[in-house]
């Protein structure tokens, strides 16, 4: 339903409660084509202004370039949760109880990566000579199947150093590999760690959808070095 903006009714509130009304994750191109339905006024003068542009544009493409910026620049902080882990980025309103903490998790979660060196220098202290040589070389094989064939793989913990509730340890007995992506949907959870099976299947796996478009990236999947990664993978895991 369209609604007008009144005298005290400032743009960002119109576009807060536009976002509101999706009450979802959504993008910016989705959340300004909402503006535009619920205020069409707003979209109206966006439309003029695009009209004076040498660029051709639209009024849709000038809320969504604000609505960008402001989010960019923090004009929204505490009120809204922004996820840029993929392109393009997505938003969604906080509800009123997410609000009232949202500082408090910010804070968090910028120091978890202390937290999480803290703990993991910690426990390196007491690894012998071998496991530090196995997190050495799984560290050395990410690193070449990132270099050699643009896989973005990291080293995870399958239990989280930073879980809440069962924390695991930096050991190489709790490593294991998986696709960045990957990595980030199981943030602090405790996966089950995969067999030495399982791992050389989901690498080769994903090597195997990459050869689906190695030559359009121009990488060569040369098979000897990929058999040369796992067979130092079975060394070592």
């Amino acid at each position: 339903m369209a609604k007008k903006t009144t005298s005290t009714s400032s743009i960002s509130d119109s576009y807060l409660e536009a976002l509101r009304a999706i009450n979802e994750w959504t993008t910016v191109s989705e959340w300004a084509i909402k503006v535009g339905e619920m205020f069409p006024e707003l979209l109206e003068k966006a439309n003029a202004e695009a009209k004076k542009h040498k660029r051709p544009s639209t009024g849709i493409r000038e809320v969504a370039a604000r609505i960008s910026s402001a989010v960019a620049m923090g004009r929204f902080s505490a009120k809204i949760e922004v996820d840029e882990s993929e392109r393009p980025k997505r938003v969604k309103i906080l509800s009123e109880v997410d609000a009232a903490n949202y500082e408090e998790r910010e804070i968090e979660a910028d120091l978890e990566p202390l937290t999480r060196a803290q703990r993991i220098k910690s426990d390196e202290e007491s690894l012998g000579t071998k496991e530090r040589y196995r997190v050495a070389e799984l560290d050395a094989i990410i690193r070449q199947l990132k270099e050699f064939f643009n896989l973005d793989f990291e080293l995870e913990h399958a239990k989280a150093i930073l879980n809440p509730n069962d924390p695991g340890k930096h050991h190489p007995d709790n490593l294991q590999i998986l696709l960045k992506s990957h990595n980030r949907l199981k943030s602090n959870e405790n996966w089950e760690r995969f067999s030495l099976q399982e791992q050389i299947e989901y690498v080769q796996a994903v090597v195997k959808v990459q050869k689906l478009v190695s030559t359009k990236m121009k990488i060569d999947l040369h098979e000897e070095v990929i058999g040369s990664i796992i067979e130092r993978l079975k060394l070592v895991y």
